[in-house]
């Protein structure tokens, strides 16, 4: 008994010791549209948590009551089509599977609207383009567009807006929200808001290539003030984006961090284009 509880107690504190140190961005909320999640995470992880120990407490009582002993007679081995027993193993998993999809649909459908604390606000339209292996910001409303890094505004609803110009890539900021396929001749959208500055790293969570783990970008939210500053201050200094440059930029391969005072928008529009890339760029061989 003592060497059990040894090694019980002894896993108990490396898993807390090893988990201390585990920086996992979903359990790290930093806006409501995380926060709104990482709460439906709870609550199906706490649900099932329940079901699991409903389950092993019943399979033990079962276990310990009923098994076969001298002198217990008590049931009849050989029972069965009990109508109750059969009822409520058929009811009990309807009852699961509407506590589980009940608060995730709302939570879905919640989501695709700005969060009810930002509801008065404006959102600020970011086009999003990904393209083999990198990410293509356009600010429609500021008429300035950036490569790999995207810049927003804190306390503001952000509407991404997504395409693709190459493969199927999936836009994923771990700490704002949850993830949004970007596809060619599609358009996407997806909610997410930062509640205050801060750094965060997005990432493409849908496997798409052989550099398909270079498709990261940082993602800066600021003040509203610094952010109209920085746009003001692109639009004022930043080169203006020419095709060419442009069709240099969705030639597959990564791409280092850029920045330009116009949009690719003026002339292409990768939803109605969608194999644009194709008839203008290399595509690499299949890989």
């Amino acid at each position: 008994m003592f060497k059990w509880k040894t090694i019980s107690l002894s896993t108990l504190l490396l898993s807390v010791f090893m988990l201390s140190g585990c920086n996992i961005k979903v359990l790290n909320p930093q806006g409501p549209v995380a926060e709104d999640q990482f709460q439906l995470i709870l609550w199906s992880l706490g649900f099932m948590l329940f079901i699991v120990l409903v389950v092993f407490s019943a399979f033990t009582i079962i276990l310990v009551r009923y098994r076969d002993r001298p002198g217990h007679q008590n049931h009849d081995p050989e029972q069965e089509g009990n109508k109750w027993l059969e009822l409520l193993w058929t009811v009990i998993p309807i009852i699961i599977i509407i506590c589980l999809a009940v608060p995730t649909v709302r939570t879905i459908y919640a989501l695709e609207d700005p969060p009810k604390q930002s509801k008065d606000q404006e959102p600020l339209t970011v086009r999003v383009v990904s393209s083999d292996w990198k990410w293509i910001f356009v600010y429609p409303e500021q008429g300035i567009e950036t490569v790999n890094y995207l810049n927003i505004p804190a306390d503001v609803p952000i509407k991404f807006r997504l395409t693709s110009a190459g493969s199927m890539s999936s836009l994923w900021i771990p700490s704002l929200g949850g993830q949004e396929y970007a596809m060619a001749g599609m358009m996407t959208q997806l909610i997410l808001e930062a509640d205050h500055p801060g750094t965060y790293v997005g990432k493409n969570a849908n496997f798409n290539g052989k550099l398909f783990q270079k498709m990261k970008f940082n993602v800066h939210a600021m003040t509203r003030e610094d952010f109209q500053a920085w746009a003001e201050k692109v639009k004022k200094n930043a080169p203006k984006l020419t095709k060419e440059q442009y069709l240099n930029i969705l030639e597959p391969g990564v791409s280092a961090k850029k920045t330009f005072s116009s949009t690719h928008l003026s002339f292409v529009n990768h939803v109605k284009e969608p194999d644009f890339a194709v008839k203008h760029t290399e595509i690499l061989p299949p890989h």
